[in-house]
């Protein structure tokens, strides 16, 4: 056949006995022309017609028309009609297709039916394997095969009635892995498995052959699954490395979306091309139909999933087609919020599927046939609550871009335009989301609102503040300072997690919006009052509590906070003082003493620990036993009662003493700590009543003055387990002391510093592994077990630049920093610093207020771990 390629034509002449010239044809003509002869036609190869190679030239200019004869669509069995597919797996090798095609040939598989197609044409429908663009070829007899990679016996688990195993012959080559009845040739081939970038294997595992003694392989196609067994491990792995390499081989499917997706890219300064796009490609329009695969590629038998299995997770490619059916939902949902909800959490679970659900919204946005109405708008109400919580791909961000701009050109002062404007800013500003938006939350984007968050101070105070989905804990303690007139203040703030349990500092780059999730997830869960969440703003870096004046809200917020290390036990005082501290207290909160005046309870005042620390002592009474338990206990295991016959008699008796035992102890406990209570708060009272005429300000400040005589004063406590040092060991629970100057080390409940070690002599710190901090000053190692590893660690990052503002440019700064402390911290992670320079300089010269929010699961009995409580002398 000579051809010859006009501009826009294509004219063939066949060369045989008799025949004429054809004259030249359009390129609409001649695909219809292929698709009548079944001849095979591949974007990324050159046209094969009767054995001849059409050029790459030609190939380019049909591309486009191509797809567009095609149709790219994946809703064909909305026009009712039913596919016919073709199963390569049982071919026989005469099964040879009528127009003459050898069987090695390579096509595209799919069905063809007729449907309202352009121009009167017939426009096929794609089946599964067109959806993905699965290259497949017909089957040949192992003879004529390709090269041969790896060949051998191997057993194949069959579904049927009963699930079994079966020997067969199994051949792998560059594009197959095929298996036969044998290895002799002429065998019959039984089935064959495609090799695609798409597939995925699965290595061998333990368990599989500790539960059947066969090591295992699971390799994953578009339609099959096979399981293969074999008793070595040798030969199992090295399958599975010959697959693996075969897969990684292969070039990358592209599907039908991300085709056009390039061709709108490409012509995006064209509208009339743009448009001609959408409107023969159903695929990227609004459909009330369902979705039958993807429409980004995936792996089959992804094994992403089975990390959150524990979930309910199907596989990506199956997750991806649900989603799609939950997105149609939000038509006729009375309540969106749950779906939305739902949707968004499949999301950050299962990554690759973000881009996915952007290509979907932005197909189910383009082309509506009533796109003002209440139902579609849904599809911009999640569109817009994903574009706040995740950012798509480089590749669909800009198909996004384009198809928002689209969007406002066509519908200009709609509703539609409003969402478009108002998803293009989140885009701008959206950084990944640890969790998805809360209910409130939802319910405000899907108004595109901020939302009202509250905020408490130390003490009773409160504001209220709105936000975004983007607002961080840095610009909220930015405005907050700003409200309150702190911004020049010389010490630090920081925003905390907190409720009756437990505190922990929030990381300044942490969305607000993540934290309010958490809380509402944890309120679903917790039903105590003790529980209950809230957001709190304090000094964290007390950097120069002396120009701190009285009268400042500052100073409010030191004698709070102060006071709640007095009722944690964090302040190593003298009962005398503990009992004026609390009567400076009442003074403070209720002025002069009076019967009438509302009294809080004695844990709100005074360390609660120091109360049940004396009724301990008093109680030092040693265990009673029964006779008839200390005769057992002396009784040889051989001599003792069998259960049985007198279980429900002696030993039931026994185990009814020892339970009454300790009900009466406990009855004891609880009547002697209501003793001691009432005793303690008697002689707070009487002190109270002797601070007549104190007023508020004359309260704190006497109050802060007895704290004050502490020597680690504004420090923060932290509870570690072990501190080893090469001077020796001490296996019991000391206090690490992180302040401004210095690092230092206390027994519980004593107020001088067993070591300390001030800033300029340390010349590292950092994590040393899962749970251990290393300090290390001069020649000395200090390694402290604790759970606050983050904590300490960004405490002192804190310090140390702060100190670095204070001293101006920091000329004298000498330090490397391996790692950033925003960011969990892996083993070996140390801060080196210059010996002899005392001044720490991290990678970011003005941190924000820090802390972590890496340790969620610690929260019950967190003030007293790591740092709240004393252990009794």
């Amino acid at each position: 056949m000579r051809r010859s390629v006009t501009e826009g034509c294509v004219s063939y002449e066949p060369v045989m006995p008799g025949s004429v010239s054809i004259q030249p044809i359009n390129t609409s003509t001649l695909l219809c022309f292929l698709q009548h002869e079944n001849l095979c036609y591949s974007s990324s190869s050159s046209l094969d017609i009767y054995g001849e190679v059409v050029p790459h030239a030609l190939t380019k200019l049909l591309e486009l028309h191509h797809r567009e004869w095609q149709g790219f669509s994946l809703l064909g069995r909305d026009y009712g009609e039913k596919e016919e597919e073709e199963s390569f797996e049982l071919r026989n090798k005469e099964d040879l297709t009528s127009n003459g095609r050898s069987p090695a040939e390579v096509t595209v598989s799919q069905p063809t039916h007729t449907a309202n197609g352009t121009n009167g044409h017939a426009v096929p429908e794609v089946s599964d394997e067109m959806k993905s663009l699965i290259i497949e070829k017909n089957k040949m007899s192992l003879e004529e095969d390709a090269e041969l990679l790896v060949k051998g016996w191997l057993l194949r688990e069959v579904c049927g009635s009963w699930i079994k195993q079966r020997r067969y012959w199994f051949v792998l080559s560059q594009d197959s892995l095929d298996y036969y009845s044998g290895p002799e040739k002429g065998a019959r081939r039984l089935g064959m498995l495609v090799l695609t970038n798409l597939c995925s294997v699965i290595w061998p595992d333990k368990q599989t052959y500790k539960e059947t003694g066969y090591w295992s392989i699971t390799v994953y196609g578009r339609k099959h699954c096979y399981r293969l067994y074999t008793k070595h491990f040798n030969e199992a792995v090295h399958w599975a490395c010959a697959i693996q390499k075969v897969i990684d081989t292969k070039a990358p499917v592209e599907t039908p979306t991300q085709l056009l997706i390039r061709d709108i890219e490409e012509n995006k300064f064209n509208p009339e091309v743009v448009e001609h796009i959408y409107q023969h490609n159903p695929i990227l329009k609004y459909t009330q139909g369902p979705l039958y695969a993807p429409l980004l590629p995936f792996p089959y038998g992804s094994v992403e999933h089975t990390y959150h299995s524990g979930k309910g997770y199907g596989s990506v490619r199956e997750e991806a087609v649900k989603l799609f059916n939950c997105l149609q939902q939000l038509e006729s949902a009375r309540e969106p919020v749950p779906i939305i909800q739902g949707i968004l959490q499949t999301c950050l679970d299962l990554r690759p599927l973000r881009d996915e659900v952007y290509c979907q919204l932005v197909k189910q946005t383009s082309h509506t046939p009533a796109p003002h109405t209440a139902a579609h708008l849904r599809y911009w109400q999640l569109l817009t609550c994903m574009s706040c919580t995740f950012l798509p791909g480089p590749t669909v961000l800009k198909y996004l871009r384009f198809h928002l701009k689209r969007i406002q050109s066509q519908s200009p002062e709609s509703e539609m335009d409003n969402y478009a404007s108002f998803i293009s800013e989140a885009l701008e500003k959206t950084k990944c989301r640890e969790c998805v938006p809360s209910w409130e939350e939802i319910q405000m984007l899907m108004n595109r609102q901020e939302m009202l968050c509250t905020v408490h101070y130390p003490g009773p105070g409160s504001c209220q503040l709105y936000i975004s989905s983007h607002t961080t804990a840095n610009e909220v303690v930015r405005r907050i300072q700003e409200k309150l007139g702190l911004q020049d203040s010389k010490n630090t703030f920081a925003l905390y997690e907190q409720n009756a349990l437990w505190e922990q500092p929030v990381m300044g780059s942490a969305l607000i919006a993540d934290i309010l999730t958490r809380f509402e997830n944890f309120s679903s869960k917790e039903s105590d009052s003790d529980s209950k969440w809230k957001l709190c703003f304090k000094l964290y870096c007390l950097l120069d509590a002396d120009s701190i004046s009285v009268d400042s809200i500052e100073y409010y917020f030191l004698f709070e906070q102060c006071h709640e290390m007095v009722v944690r036990g964090q302040l190593p005082a003298c009962e005398e003082d503990l009992q004026a501290l609390a009567a400076l207290r009442l003074q403070c909160l209720t002025g002069d003493f009076s019967t009438h005046a509302p009294c809080p309870p004695l844990d709100e005042l005074f360390p609660s620990h120091m109360v049940e620390a004396r009724v301990l002592m008093s109680l030092s009474v040693p265990q009673t036993v029964p006779p008839c338990q200390l005769a057992a206990q002396g009784c040889p295991p051989t001599q003792r009662f069998p259960t049985g016959l007198l279980a429900g008699t002696l030993w039931s008796h026994t185990a009814t003493a020892a339970h009454k035992l300790k009900v009466e102890n406990d009855m004891r406990l609880r009547s002697r700590l209501k003793e001691e209570a009432a005793v303690v708060m008697s002689s707070i009272l009487e002190r109270w009543k002797g601070l007549a005429g104190y007023s508020r300000r004359d309260s704190m400040a006497a109050y802060l003055t007895i704290a004050r005589q502490w020597s680690g004063f504004g420090c923060t406590l932290y509870e570690v387990d072990f501190y080893i040092s090469s001077s020796g060991s001490f296996s019991q629970k000391l206090w690490l002391g992180v302040a401004a100057t210095s690092v230092s080390l206390y027994r519980q409940g004593q107020a001088e510093a067993l070591e300390s070690f001030p800033y300029g002599q340390i010349c590292s710190y950092g994590v040393s592994d899962s749970n251990t901090f290393k300090i290390t000053a001069g020649n000395r190692d200090l390694l402290f077990e604790t759970t606050k590893l983050t904590e300490i660690m960004q405490l002192m990052n804190a310090y140390f630049s702060a100190i670095h503002r204070q001293r101006g440019k920091g000329e004298d700064a000498d330090i490397t920093v391996a790692e950033s402390t925003e960011t969990p911290l892996p083993p070996t992670i140390l801060l080196h610093i210059a010996p002899k320079r005392p001044v720490f300089s991290p990678r970011d010269p003005s941190p924000p207020p820090l802390g972590t929010t890496q340790q969620p699961k610690q929260r019950q009995g967190c003030f007293r771990s790591p740092s709240m409580k004393i252990s009794p002398r």
